[in-house]
């Protein structure tokens, strides 16, 4: 390839933007050149959470091992590509899986594992921090795992000095400032939308609670700071820059924005941040985002009050439980393949992933609209909406369900959208109207199949964009051209993505059919009253503490 293209010379030139996400299996790099659209080059890193002394957790050596290796692919990449090798950027972006706990000692060294949003521990904590604020706060939130630590008499409490997000973490250790973007920190603590911070009354309120046990320190300076959209949120230290690149090619210098969650950069690369706007996000966790017209008349434990990455309020239903259980099955069925071929002289030939999701969706769209009586529950972990603190995946039917291929995949996909859906369920009930429903993540690659079920759940249209797959990374990284454009020109973010982002963006749209509507329905009411299996499996079925 040769070196003399535009791309080429956007890399060499250091004005390429890099988006960096960590996700729930894949740490995944994304850069993209002066026109946001163009991506010039990917990376990923495959990794996966651990079940360590009944906490989900990843480590920080795989955290760190991971970016580089999924910068070194972006790298390898953007050579194969352009043959060239980027050593600076003109902006950085980081972003990661929301909520969850890291804390440090004012030495910067970490007191526990890494507690992640998958933890469902913290059920009396967020009871009182509900009460007590008047809020919806959930188990996975940062307040939660935090008080809910103060609560237990935890050894380390007393050495806090610092608590933060993986996203927050990556982007301190990046470049030395301990920042958060809105939308993250909304998963951290309420903020108040009109000043993009923190709510000064609620946190006086906490406060006033933890005075008298072992917090060494006020809330609002145990909390990193807060910053919208756009804001220049430090620069790449060299100390950062060998972190990432431990070849020393990549230079210090480039401007990073505001750290972001998985949540925020999904609005983003979904264009989903004005209001009477939503997305949905399917990975390992799968969440609905709607941007909120006006404040809810009541509050809910099915839905979490949390920013765009603007600051605009937001309702969001979250399930821990996305995708992952479906991809097992995928997994199966493939190996299936594998095993039934003709063995050659090197043993069957391997089957390709994205061939067995697509064989299988497709199947799934010849299924009844009911799934036949199936029933699918994807709860690898625990989920607050449905009432579960631990997960145990089931297939459930009756004696005269009709259990084929078509229905048993039609039932796994349901079963990805089930908890969403009796979340979303509340959110209608408070009168909430949208214009635009966007769905983003891996299972949407096969066209046509999970958009057309996610539409009938929802029983509103769902529009895909040819960006859908690539996701967070190249949500993030567009929030870092975004910070370029806002210190040439006062550009609201909504007016950014809707001019120079999807102004030419074509989107797949499927609208819902009323037979899947019908057949959704009928199959959510079973759903619902089969918790009670799932729950009679829970307390059955008990968990190895050291069990991934």
């Amino acid at each position: 390839m040769t070196s003399d293209s535009a791309p080429a010379d956007a890399i060499r030139s250091g004005r390429a933007t890099l988006g960096i996400e960590l996700g729930s299996t894949r740490i995944k790099a994304c850069l993209i050149g002066d026109d946001p659209t163009e991506v010039l080059a990917v990376g990923s890193h495959a990794w996966e959470n651990e079940f360590v002394d009944r906490v989900w957790t990843y480590s920080l050596d795989s955290v760190w091992t991971g970016l580089q290796a999924a910068f070194a692919d972006l790298v390898a990449d953007a050579e194969r590509r352009h043959g060239v090798r980027p050593e600076t950027f003109g902006a950085v972006g980081v972003s990661a899986m929301m909520h969850g706990y890291l804390a440090f000692d004012a030495a910067g060294e970490l007191l526990v594992p890494f507690r992640t949003w998958r933890n469902t521990s913290t059920g009396p904590a967020a009871a009182e921090l509900s009460e007590l604020l008047g809020v919806n706060i959930p188990l996975r939130w940062s307040i939660a795992h935090l008080h809910q630590a103060v609560l237990d008499h935890e050894a380390h409490v007393p050495q806090l000095d610092s608590v933060t997000t993986l996203a927050g973490y990556v982007h301190w250790k990046l470049t030395g400032r301990n920042v958060l973007g809105v939308g993250d920190a909304s998963g951290m603590f309420p903020i108040d939308s009109s000043t993009n911070d923190y709510d000064v009354e609620l946190v006086a309120r906490y406060d006033a609670l933890a005075a008298g046990t072992a917090l060494p320190k006020p809330l609002g300076e145990l909390l990193p700071e807060v910053l919208p959209a756009g804001r220049d949120a430090g620069t790449l230290t060299s100390e950062g820059a060998a972190l990432l690149d431990p070849s020393g090619a990549l230079r210090a210098g480039a401007v990073l924005c505001p750290p972001e969650g998985d949540a925020g950069t999904g609005m983003v690369a979904t264009n989903s941040v004005a209001p009477r706007t939503g997305n949905v996000s399917a990975g390992t966790s799968i969440f609905t985002m709607v941007v909120l017209e006006h404040p809810l008349a009541s509050v809910h434990h099915e839905l979490d009050l949390v920013t765009t990455p603007a600051g605009d309020p937001v309702a969001m239903v979250h399930c821990n439980n996305g995708a992952s259980e479906l991809a097992a099955w995928v997994g199966l069925f493939g190996r299936f393949a594998e095993a039934a071929r003709p063995q050659g002289p090197e043993g069957a030939a391997a089957v390709d992933t994205d061939a067995v999701f697509d064989v299988l969706f497709r199947e799934a769209l010849t299924g009844a609209p009911d799934a036949g009586g199936l029933l699918a529950y994807n709860h690898l972990a625990g989920e607050p909406i449905a009432g579960l603190t631990e997960g145990r995946p089931l297939v459930v039917r009756t004696p005269d369900s009709d259990f084929t291929l078509a229905n048993f995949m039609r039932a796994q996909l349901y079963g990805v959208f089930g908890t969403l859906a009796l979340g979303m369920r509340v959110l209608a009930g408070e009168g909430v109207e949208l214009d635009r429903m966007f769905a983003h993540g891996g299972m949407f690659r096969t066209s046509g199949v999970a958009q057309r079920f996610l539409a009938g759940a929802l029983a509103a249209p769902v529009s895909v964009a040819e960006s859908a797959s690539e996701g967070g990374a190249w949500g993030i990284a567009v929030l870092a051209a975004y910070v370029r454009a806002a210190q040439q020109e006062d550009i609201a973010l909504d007016v950014f993505l809707d001019e120079h982002v999807f102004a030419g963006s074509v989107f797949e749209t499927s609208e819902p059919d009323a037979a899947d509507v019908a057949g959704f329905s009928t199959y959510l009411d079973r759903y619902s009253a089969g918790l009670a299996v799932e729950r009679a499996a829970v307390d059955a079925l008990t968990l190895e503490g050291t069990t991934r």
